[in-house]
């Protein structure tokens, strides 16, 4: 009986060992190295800074602005934004594609 529950024992953490934490190592320094990665370009003015699309905004009458609000377009760009520059980010890069 001992042997049975010590055979389970030894399966279960071999499990543990060899695939739960090899794979936590493995995305963890895949998000650490995407977070620095991401915050070195925004830092080094590669990309654009969101302040910079406010001069796009204002030529925008009032009556698409109201189709904007009410469609809620603020959200929906931000997010498609990030998901363009995620996309890209996932296929470009060698270390995370």
């Amino acid at each position: 009986m001992f042997g049975v529950v010590l055979s389970a024992l030894n399966s279960v953490l071999g499990f543990i060992f060899r695939a739960v934490v090899v794979k936590f190592g493995v995305f963890f320094a895949l998000f650490y190295v995407t977070t620095e990665f991401i915050a070195a370009l925004t830092s080094s003015g590669l990309f654009p800074s969101s302040s910079s699309f406010n001069g796009l905004w204002a030529g925008v009458p009032a009556g698409v602005w109201y189709f904007w609000d009410l469609f809620n377009f603020s959200f929906g760009f931000a997010a498609l934004l990030s998901a363009w520059v995620t996309r890209f980010i996932i296929r470009r890069l060698p270390v995370i594609g």
